[in-house]
């Protein structure tokens, strides 16, 4: 079979500026490990409208290829290629996968986190002028390197949710193993209205919570947080978010506080709207350093103090056991946008900056 030699991608140049179409080489030897796939579908994230911005940034990490929520069927695959659970992967398999790890390292070896792994890698940091060039979503081909964690992925699952299921849901469903277990009956706050934010909105109600509580913005995004399972919305722009969670709660506060937003005020927030015992659980905080809060604060109310980073291939694959067991519980196909082509992507990530989309889609084959 012969193999194309480069692929179509929407590569960022510069931060806050449109994504340029190139044509990218592909290698053609494919590793014992690696396949080649045909992306099918990938979903943006708000990484990637953060890199995009700026917020997240280092020195020499552009140009590159953004997107790491994707799903594609394999074009070809070097030799011994299996998914993370041992099954042999073939061409015209369907398949998701997750960050690239060592398996080496202390994080590896010792911990055995694969979120500590300390030359874990993402598809979307690759240069797209270096080897192996293509890597990441927004691409119509995605080389998927021997590290990287595949995923077969059941045909009953769709795109849209498998894609998300690579970061959005993987995270927020990790954030809640970390969290521990939510009491039945207990009040849960969720900060941020996005993507992850109305997903952890669903899960807490499928958990057990008795009460949810979503703070965000804009209005849109808070009527469909409600679908979502929210008993209630607090828009941070009417007054101080913790006086209105307090008075939504008697004056008592929320058992689980859910930061999935990340902004700066997020830390003073979560520490005051928590009840007393209460645990706070920091998923969002990506960017800049958030604003301080009083130690004595938690130390006077006992609070429990958790960090989550993203999550690793047992989270990916969770998250899609997940959709396979609550596909009718939430209408979750409202998460995301029609699907478009990869010269409507700087579109997209312009209209999800500005909080007017929830979730994009971006098929490249169209």
């Amino acid at each position: 079979m012969t193999l194309p030699a480069t692929t179509r991608a929407a590569v960022l140049t510069a931060h806050g500026e449109p994504l340029t179409l190139q044509d990218l080489p592909l290698p053609q030897d494919v590793e014992p490990g690696a396949a080649l796939v045909r992306i099918s579908c990938t979903t943006l994230c708000g990484t990637d409208i953060e890199i995009w911005e700026g917020r997240m940034t280092f020195p020499g990490m552009l140009p590159m290829v953004l997107g790491h929520e994707m799903v594609g069927e394999i074009v070809a695959t070097g030799p011994d290629t299996k998914d993370a659970l041992g099954r042999p992967l073939s061409p015209g398999d369907r398949i998701g996968w997750s960050e690239s790890t060592c398996g080496e390292c202390y994080g590896c070896v010792v911990l055995r986190e694969p979120v500590a792994c300390s030359r874990r890698g993402y598809g979307f940091l690759q240069r797209a002028d270096v080897h192996p060039f293509a890597t990441a979503g927004l691409s119509e081909y995605a080389y998927v390197t021997p590290g990287a964690a595949k995923l077969q992925l059941p045909a009953s699952v769709k795109d849209t949710w498998a894609s998300m299921a690579g970061c959005a849901a993987k995270t927020v469903l990790r954030a809640f193993e970390r969290a521990g277990r939510i009491r039945p009956g207990s009040t849960v706050v969720v900060q941020g209205s996005g993507a992850l934010g109305i997903f952890a909105t669903a899960v807490a109600k499928i958990a057990g919570a008795g009460r949810v509580i979503t703070v965000g913005a804009p209005a849109s995004r808070l009527e469909l947080a409600a679908r979502f399972g929210a008993d209630a919305v607090v828009d941070f722009r009417d007054g101080p978010v913790v006086d209105q969670v307090l008075e939504l709660t008697d004056g008592r506060g929320a058992d689980v506080v859910f930061d999935v937003a990340g902004a700066p005020s997020i830390g003073p927030d979560a520490v005051g709207m928590a009840a007393q015992r209460g645990t706070v659980v920091i998923v969002g905080s990506t960017g800049p350093a958030g604003d301080g809060f009083a130690l004595s604060t938690v130390m006077g109310k006992e609070l429990t103090l958790v960090g989550s980073l993203n999550g690793d291939i047992s989270d990916y694959s969770r998250a899609i056991g997940f959709f396979e067991s609550f596909a009718d519980s939430y209408p979750w196909d409202d998460l995301f946008s029609p699907p478009v082509g990869l010269a409507e992507a700087s579109d997209k990530i312009a209209h999800m900056h500005q909080l007017d989309e929830v979730k994009a889609v971006i098929d490249p084959r169209r």
